[in-house]
């Protein structure tokens, strides 16, 4: 009986020891990986959107000035993230009914070139991609994105200012309410 009992307390605390070890390898690892580079942070408090610039998956460079002056569905997404690449069609259907209006749809992705290159050769979108990489999730959350979680979508007036927001997947009656908000 006792042997028995010193067998479960010793497999108990090498059970234990094993997962300290992995929990301090995996702390290590997070600390030490090299962490995206962040050309322009940032700032703190609310954000001009209007003077942000990112890269384009495929080249060349998105500045949001261009957008300036009609309304704006600003989405954060990622290629990893399942509800983001749901919604995708979605806000491409959006963007082309209601670019009449003066609609603009922006997808910020917070991957890397390739694989937002990758994801879309298979689902393209017709409205404009830049990456936020590590700097997106700073941005939704200077937006209104308390939790820093995906998809998050800002929905912008003409004169640049906030005034609805999802986290989550958005579905048509929520953008079509959005659209008729501002006429």
């Amino acid at each position: 009986m006792a042997s028995r009992m010193g067998r479960r307390v010793l497999v108990a605390g090498a059970g234990i020891a094993a997962a300290s070890m992995g929990l301090g390898w995996a702390l290590r690892w997070q600390l030490e990986r090299p962490q995206p580079e962040q050309a322009e942070p940032v700032p703190p408090g609310p954000v001009d959107i209007w003077t942000l610039r990112f890269a384009r998956p495929d080249g060349g460079e998105l500045a949001l000035a261009g957008f300036r002056g009609r309304p704006l569905v600003l989405n954060f997404w990622a290629t990893w993230c399942a509800p983001c690449v749901e919604e995708m069609p979605l806000l491409d259907r959006f963007e082309r009914e209601y670019r009449a209006s003066g609609w603009q749809v922006v997808g910020l992705a917070l991957d890397g070139a390739a694989p937002v290159q990758e994801f879309l050769a298979r689902t393209p979108v017709g409205f404009a991609i830049g990456l936020a990489e590590g700097r997106g999730v700073g941005l939704s959350r200077s937006l209104g994105n308390t939790r820093g979680a995906l998809p998050f979508s800002v929905a912008i007036n003409a004169r640049g200012e906030a005034f609805a927001r999802k986290l989550g997947v958005l579905n048509w009656q929520e953008l079509s309410a959005w659209a008729a908000h501002v006429r």
